[in-house]
């Protein structure tokens, strides 16, 4: 192996580690993103499991003109 065609195997392989260095980048930002929307969606959905178990924790309110139904 020559000198030349052992630097144009080095550029090469540099070259290539360079177009998935980026293409990686790639992946891992839209990665983010998404864990970014699914991180919303659960802090959403955990509010609305709060807001409902409250619900039923708390006992009824009876309307104070409704009449009892034995009436």
């Amino acid at each position: 192996m020559t000198n030349d065609h052992a630097i144009e195997d080095l550029q090469s392989r540099l070259a290539f580690q360079e177009q998935t260095l980026m293409e990686l980048n790639a992946v891992v930002a839209s990665q983010a993103l998404h864990i970014d929307r699914l991180e919303q969606q659960i802090r959403a959905l955990a509010g609305t499991y709060r807001d409902l178990r409250n619900e039923m924790d708390s006992p009824p309110a009876a309307p104070a003109s409704e009449k009892p139904p034995h009436y």
